[in-house]
């Protein structure tokens, strides 16, 4: 027997690996999607304007899973709810910020195309909100996950 306790993992755990697995594969489809419209459309411009607004797209959302991930390794600890805020706070801070810059350096570069690196970012958005609807309500959780009930004596119950 150790004397360390067992570690619990939240029950969402594998719904966001689910998450990130499907976005993973969407990823692939989106790039080869993304950059060969673009370059259809306006060329080695355009496939660059896709790949920029696919990758956009891909990155920022799948940092808000795999940040939840990160954070749930400090589940069962004292400190997990505020671990678990920073860490998903931060992520999304960092998002907007990564965000603003991005769209700030992209948008003075010659070989942006407005409209395909925009159609490529809401492409990717969609794409990452179906999975999510998918994901989410196939999904088999219990109301009450993550509870453990208290061990009861059958001799303490009264009988009626």
């Amino acid at each position: 027997m150790s004397d360390t306790p067992e570690r619990q993992t939240p029950a969402i755990t594998s719904m966001l690996r689910q998450v990130l697995i499907w976005t993973g594969v969407a990823s692939i489809v989106l790039v080869v999607l993304g950059g060969g419209i673009g370059f259809l459309v306006a060329g080695s411009d355009g496939l660059w304007s896709g790949l920029a607004g696919v990758a956009l797209a891909i990155v920022f959302l799948a940092l808000t899973p795999l940040s939840v991930l990160i954070a749930n390794r400090w589940y069962g600890r004292e400190m997990f709810a505020t671990v678990f805020f920073g860490i998903v706070m931060g992520s999304w801070l960092l998002k907007l910020v990564v965000f603003v810059v991005a769209i700030v350096i992209l948008r003075g570069q010659d070989w942006v195309v407005p409209l395909v690196i925009f159609l490529s970012l809401v492409a990717g958005i969609v794409v990452s909100l179906v999975i999510d609807a998918v994901v989410f309500t196939r999904m088999r959780m219990p109301y009450a996950s993550d509870v453990s009930l208290p061990e009861t004596n059958p001799e303490d119950r009264e009988d009626s």
